[in-house]
């Protein structure tokens, strides 16, 4: 098991890239950064794109790793997938995309897709 937080969250990232990829999702990139946010897994579920933030959690004793989502974190990985989506030539207006959340307990034992987890607005 990795000891260090960035070790331990790339480690998450693959477990939750890999539970995708059973699901039937295509990655696409994992990690695009840009000033003032980052995306952990950027993922095609047919023809729409995912953007899935991962959030991992040892015990549920201090609550859920969806809760971990703040209001400003939703807000860098919304400006983050706007400008990935520029960057691809794409268009908010044209382009199928959502966002989802990955939350994982139990050292990677209970892993959770929740699908359409973030909304622009």
């Amino acid at each position: 098991m990795p000891n260090n937080s960035r070790t331990q969250g790339e480690y998450y990232e693959v477990a939750a890239e890999k539970h995708l990829i059973c699901c039937g999702l295509s990655p696409i990139e994992r990690n695009f950064s840009v000033k003032g946010g980052e995306i952990d897994l950027i993922m095609r579920d047919g023809h729409t794109i995912v953007f899935v933030e991962v959030r991992y959690r040892n015990s549920q004793a201090y609550g859920h790793a969806a809760e971990t989502v703040t209001w400003n974190k939703m807000q860098k990985l919304i400006k983050a997938a706007n400008l990935w989506l520029l960057k691809q030539g794409l268009s908010v207006y044209s382009t199928d995309f959502r966002f989802d959340l990955i939350a994982i307990h139990q050292q990677g034992k209970q892993i959770e897709w929740i699908k359409n987890a973030i909304t622009q607005g």
